[in-house]
């Protein structure tokens, strides 16, 4: 490629921060320079494996909690059946109300 007089640019990319060299004429890119920048991401492998321990005990902890609150929400369907069954004992001669009758 011919080395032309044309005026050069240098544009830094918002992406991955290298810095590239641009020919103002043509468009072309003339040169390509890498970041200096932490590994990608920005973490390193050992902060990585932490954040993953600390969501996989997080997600523990949820599965606890949903499974107590599942336990106890079978205890609170029982009792409230419980309590339908002895209001229907003591009123075995109610008639049963249709839904459209609440109207």
């Amino acid at each position: 490629m011919p080395v032309t007089d044309s005026p050069r640019h240098s544009v830094s990319c918002p992406d991955c921060g290298c810095e590239l060299v641009v020919d103002a004429a043509t468009g072309a890119i003339l040169s390509h320079r890498a970041a200096k920048s932490a590994p990608a991401g920005g973490k390193s492998l050992d902060s990585l494996f932490a954040d993953l321990d600390a969501q996989k005990a997080s997600a523990e902890q949820r599965f606890e909690r949903e499974k107590a609150a599942f336990a106890d929400r079978d205890r609170l369907l029982e009792e409230r059946f419980k309590e339908a069954m002895k209001r229907a004992e003591e009123e075995p001669d109610a008639p049963v109300r249709k839904p459209f009758e609440f109207d």
